[in-house]
């Protein structure tokens, strides 16, 4: 008990990394596991939101409709972004995941150099909202209050992810179309405009959690590139398709990570990796796979 007190500060960091990650991932994971088209550009889409919100909340300081205004730009965008995308992907999805990767990792690059034209190598901090800027005590130590509503926001999406896919006709028309797209057209419903929603929401999650993780992580070139080799190790062992199988997958990579620093610093990066390793070995299916792609 002393210890978790102690430690309580970077017990929390984790959780509020494994929600950012939620919404970075859980988007990823719905096309690629349910839609099976692969997206590498997601990354980039993430370091995007983070620059929205260093340009648009500021730097030292930031007010509420400052960091709300980001967060619009950051979901507005997203979705044209993600419009876009599934214009782009959709000739592709015949030919093999290869073709979408290239196309994807091609959209990032493009996206990365555009980045670095316009705001340079320099790494940025991004300020946190008026009141959200300050710290609290818990546990005897000052932790920042923003990372504290990361955390709540994060709760609350997640838990509105899961009940739009898993509890509303949406959600099940998500899951028809993976399991029988035929038998989804058949009956009269339009797939491309499930598709088009699913990638417009995806991708908007993703730039806008960027700018939620700007005042956590800042704004710097690799960032997009860590999250998404982050993200892929949460898909793979959550396993595809699955909002809990992401949510829990994400948590545990957050606190591994976290984890990981504090105990063994130079060892923090295989750790995170032997933890991949440990559950693919007894689950390799992932933690909570799926239904409709085990079923595939």
């Amino acid at each position: 008990m002393n210890w978790i007190t102690e430690n309580a500060g970077v017990l929390l960091n984790g959780v509020a990394m494994g929600l950012l990650l939620f919404m970075m991932c859980v988007g990823l994971t719905v096309i690629f596991g349910l839609l099976d088209v692969l997206n590498l550009a997601h990354g980039a889409f993430f370091l995007t939101g983070a620059y929205i919100g260093y340009r648009i909340g500021g730097e030292v300081s930031a007010t509420w409709s400052s960091f709300l205004g980001a967060l619009l730009v950051s979901l507005i965008l997203g979705a044209l972004v993600g419009i876009a995308l599934m214009v782009a992907t959709a000739p592709l999805v015949a030919r093999g995941h290869l073709d979408q990767a290239l196309l994807t990792l091609g959209v990032a690059l493009v996206i990365s150099e555009l980045l670095l034209l316009v705001f340079g190598k320099d790494d940025y901090s991004v300020a946190a909202p008026g009141s959200l800027a300050g710290s609290t005590q818990i546990f005897g130590n000052a932790y920042p209050v923003y990372r504290l509503a990361v955390i709540a926001l994060g709760a609350i999406v997640a838990a509105g992810v899961w009940y739009l896919l898993e509890r509303t006709s949406a959600g099940a028309m998500v899951r028809a179309t993976v399991a029988d797209r035929q038998m989804v057209e058949a009956v009269g419903i339009d797939v491309r405009k499930v598709v088009l929603v699913t990638f417009t929401a995806s991708s908007a999650l993703a730039v806008a959690g960027g700018t939620l993780a700007g005042p956590v992580m800042g704004a710097t070139q690799g960032l997009g590139d860590q999250i998404l080799l982050l993200a892929l190790v949460v898909i793979v062992v959550g396993g595809l398709g699955s909002v809990l199988g992401t949510l829990l997958a994400s948590l545990l990579i957050g606190l591994v990570q976290n984890l990981g620093v504090l105990l063994a610093p130079e060892l923090a990066s295989f750790v995170m990796f032997g933890a991949m390793v440990l559950v693919l070995t007894f689950r390799p299916q992932g933690l909570i796979p799926s239904a409709a792609v085990v079923s595939r």
